[in-house]
Order: C-alpha cells, then structure tokens, then sequence
C-alpha cells in the first residue's frame, strides 16, 4: 500500500474514532467475534451490527477496499465484518496470478487467523456455471438449464433439471488449491459466509411452461406454480451448498461455513402494485422459500438509478422496509438461524474513474436543488437499521471504485454500527427493544395483499406534524421527517427510544405522535437523532 493510501487511512481513524488502547484490536475482534456468532434469539437480546461491503478490492482501481485496508480500520477499533473476494477456481495459476493470489489472502488471512475474526467471501452467482458451455452441451436428461418446448436447452437454469450438477457446481468453488491453501493459512475460523450476487437467470415461475419438463396439468394455479417453482430451487440450492460444504477439506470450516445471497430474503416491494406476486414466490402460509433455501439473505435498501423511489418520498427504502419485519419474524419461524443482513445503495454510478450515468441518483437530486452528503446518507442508513436490526449492513458499489471516492459514504455506514457497539443505551435499546407499530394507519402499499396478511404490522413510521396527514399517501408524497419507536417495559413504566432523521433539511421542535401515549417535540438532523423517552418522568432527553 503506498503512503498516500496510508495517509488516507489515518486521516479517516482520526477523524471518525477517539482514541484507542494498545489493545484495541483484540478487544474489538472479540467483540466482532462475539456479535457475528451469537444466536438470533439470545437470552441476552440481539445481535449487534457489524459494518461490511460488496466491493473486494481485487481490481487495481478498487485496492483501497482490499482486507489489508479493513484489519487497519479494525485495529483503530471500528466494527467491521471483513470481506474477501472468493478465491479463483481454476486449478493451476500463471505465476503472475500465483502472486496476485498470494499478495491478495495471505497476510491478511493470518492476521485474520490471529485476531480470530469471522471471514467473508464474496462472490459472484456460483450457479452461473451451469449455462456455461460443458452443461449447455448435455443431452436434456442430463441438463440443469431450461429444456424449451422446441428441444433447444436455453443457459437459464430451471427448477426442473437433475439436481447432480448442482452438487458438482458447488463443489468446484470450494475443492481447489487456492481454497485449500486458505484453510491451512486459517485452520479455526469462528464463521465463514460464502455471500452470492444471487443474480443468474433463472426461470420464473410465470414461464414455468416454458420448461418441457414442467407437467402442463400444474400450470392452472398460480399458487401452485409458486409452490412448484419454490419447492424445486429449494432442492437445488440446498443441493450446490452442500457441494460446496462438501468440497472443504476441513472439518472446521464445514461446520462454520453459511451461505448467504442477495435478495435471498422478503418481498419489499409487497403491495406496491397489483403485479407485486409476479415477482415472489409467495405460497398460502408462507410469503418467502428463502429461509429453507439459504442460511441468509441481504435485501436491498437501494434507492434504484432505474426506479423513481428516492430517500424523501412514499417510493423509499425506509417505506418499502417496514414491509419486512413480520417477514423476518416468519423467517425466523422457518429457520431460526437464518442470518438477515441489509445491503445499501443510494444509486451512485460514478467516481474519479467512472463518470457518472445520466440516470446517476445523485445527480437526480442536484437537480431538484439537493445535495445528497454523508450525513444524509447516514440518517437514511441507520432508519433502516433501527427497523430491523440486521446483523450486517453491507454497503454497494461499483467493484472498480477507488476508496478515496467512497469512503466517507462507507465511514458513514461504519460509524452508525459503531456507535451501537459504543454507547451504552443504544447497545441495551438494539439488543431488547421492541419495534411500536403504528396502528392509526396502514401501510400504504395495499394492492393484491394476501387474506393471511392483511392484519399484519406492517407500518412503523410516527405520525409527525411536518408530514402529511392526509392517508392514505401516495408513491410521490414527500415525507419530511423519518421517525419510528422502540419500547420497554410496562405501563406506566414505559420508556421509549425514538430516531428520527430529515432527509432535506434540519427541523426544530418536530411534533411526534408516540402510539399510546403522546406528542414530544424533537430536533432533527440530516444524520439522524435518538431520543429517551419516560413515561414516568415525562422526560425527553437526547441520545449524544
């Protein structure tokens, strides 16, 4: 690492941690350690949140993200979950990718070994070699990728094919020397999560017909296409997980090992529009197969370059999010274990080597007057992570873009884990506190919602007097103030732990509606405030 990246380094711990002990680093991976492994349901509440990222630092104009980079922010004392990129595959390197392997795992996989830290790889979607050209040229029987009514097979895998070359697949990712020669570098690891792009093309369950081997007399229910369709990709998931279980050739590591996808949990955009199934594979009883087919998932918190939604409007991560709490509670139903993360992106395209795209959300809010800084970032971000309590918030970028450009973007997201871990009462309000529903209006999002589902809580955000109050609002009414609620204890001993963050400006004595109790008045900040509420004192105080 050369010494301007040093210096950069250095400059974000100072300005972004006070001063730390010799022993910081042991502390702070224990403590990392303890969070990344402890149960959902703990006796003794919640699992902390660790701080992570997509972006590997395996391309030369991203190598300011590499693990070298992450052991030196966790040695300052900063709670980051350390990510990897996955290792080659390929069974012999060139001696230049011999050393590129070497200079990229080693030193910080021992380190990692010292510290005792649970370890990241983040990949690509591992099925996506089963459209590769040795499986397209298989006779159908033998082929994992959609057979058409013409005969011709399609690189789309189907939910259909022989569940074999998923177990091969998996295997591949795992059973090769580069693999190897991380577990002897790293014999013990606490956790290991292989983390997918879980963005192949699969066959939907709408095309389902598509696929010869689909039996024609199930394609007149779409409850049961849903089902047929969930219950096949639950086989074959499981199926190359356990290839890639298999492949490692420690027993250590196949028992710490999980597999983590993207998108591989809830239905976010659940009753925005009519055509919202059209794009889950909900069943009766059950609204997501994620949970039975992965040991995790990262939903996007995404404000989409695509898509209007933006962070001040009813088309907004922090509103399509409240959908996901009673879906995480089903989860959690259905695998207790499963592991919920969140991944983050405010739809940034560009950077010093990337210029930005017309449809860049940054620029989309310079037009409309408003700059979209890291505070406001952080105000958005930790919404988002009040509602649900990840165990990880995983930010999103481009995987060639330089550090300098992100990094105060992603110390933004490091200093709200941070400060969870560092402050007493919010750490005691993550692990126990209990999310208050707002049962003076539901969710917005109302189209096409399942009987099962229409009691269900699914709207979180406090009445404030700055936001409209006119319901139900739309896509495109503003919302000014972002506010929501954790309770404890009994009435009338209740206490209450508020945040509230305001997109678009700082607000003064903002007016919220507490469910069941009253009115308190707050200030707000870009970045994001928290406030304890008593209701045996009556008093509001600010969390510093």
């Amino acid at each position: 690492m050369n010494h301007r990246a040093l210096a950069v380094v250095a400059l974000a711990v100072r300005c972004s941690c006070p001063s730390v002990s010799a022993g910081t680093a042991e502390t702070t991976s224990a403590q990392i350690r303890s969070e990344a492994t402890r149960a959902n349901h703990d006796p003794g509440g919640r699992p902390l949140p660790l701080a992570s990222h997509w972006t590997t630092g395996s391309h030369k104009l991203s190598a300011g993200w590499a693990p070298e980079r992450q052991l030196e922010l966790i040695e300052q004392g900063h709670f980051l979950l350390p990510w990897f990129a996955h290792p080659p595959t390929t069974r012999e390197l060139s001696e230049e990718a011999r050393k590129s392997f070497l200079s990229y795992y080693e030193k910080p996989i021992q380190r990692a070994r010292e510290l005792k830290l649970p370890i990241v790889f983040v990949a690509t979607q591992w099925e996506h070699l089963l459209s590769g050209d040795s499986y397209l040229s298989l006779s159908p029987e033998k082929n994992p990728n959609v057979e058409g009514r013409d005969g011709k097979i399609q690189p789309v895998v189907s939910p259909f094919g022989p569940v074999e070359p998923w177990i091969e697949v998996g295997g591949q990712w795992t059973s090769n020397p580069q693999m190897l020669k991380i577990q002897e570098w790293y014999p013990d690891p606490p956790l290991v999560i292989f983390l997918s792009n879980n963005e192949h093309a699969k066959l939907t369950w709408p095309k389902l017909g598509q696929d010869s081997r689909c039996p024609e007399d199930s394609l007149r229910d779409d409850n049961a296409k849903r089902r047929m369709a969930a219950e096949g990709w639950i086989e074959r998931y499981r199926a190359l997980q356990r290839g890639m279980r298999d492949g490692l050739a420690s027993a250590a590591w196949r028992q710490a090992a999980r597999f983590v996808g993207y998108e591989a949990f809830g239905v976010p955009h659940f009753g925005r529009w009519g055509g919202w199934m059209e794009y889950s594979l909900y069943t009766p009883g059950r609204i997501d197969p994620g949970p039975l087919m992965w040991d995790g998932g990262s939903p996007s918190y995404y404000t989409h370059n695509w898509n209007p939604s933006t962070d001040f409007t009813g088309w907004s991560p922090q509103v399509e999010f409240q959908n996901l709490v009673f879906m995480q509670q089903e989860a959690h139903r259905l695998n207790p274990d499963f592991w919920i993360e969140m991944s983050v992106w405010d739809g940034f395209t560009g950077g010093t080597h990337l210029p930005a795209e017309k449809n860049d959300k940054r620029k989309h809010y310079e037009s409309l007057g408003q700059s979209f800084s890291p505070e406001r970032y952080a105000g958005f971000v930790q919404f988002g992570m009040w509602l649900l309590r990840p165990r990880a918030v995983r930010e999103f970028r481009n995987w060639i873009h330089p550090w300098e450009d992100g990094k105060p973007y992603f110390m933004a997201i490091v200093e709200s884990a941070d400060r969870v871990h560092r402050n007493a009462l919010l750490r005691d309000w993550w692990r126990k506190g209990e999310l208050v529903p707002n049962r003076a209006h539901k969710h917005f999002y109302q189209a096409a919602i399942p009987a099962e589902y229409h009691d269900a809580d699914r709207w979180f955000l406090l009445d404030a007097d700055v936001n409209s109050s006119k319901h139900p609002w739309a896509l495109s009414t503003p919302i000014e103030v972002f506010s929501l609620a954790l309770v404890q204890g009994k009435a009338p001993a209740r206490q209450w732990l508020v945040y509230a963050h305001s997109p678009l400006a700082e607000r003064k004595s903002v007016k919220l509606k507490i469910p069941e109790y009253r009115e308190v008045s707050v200030d707000v900040t870009l970045r994001g405030t928290f406030y304890l509420v008593d209701e045996q004192t009556d008093a509001v105080k600010p969390i510093k």
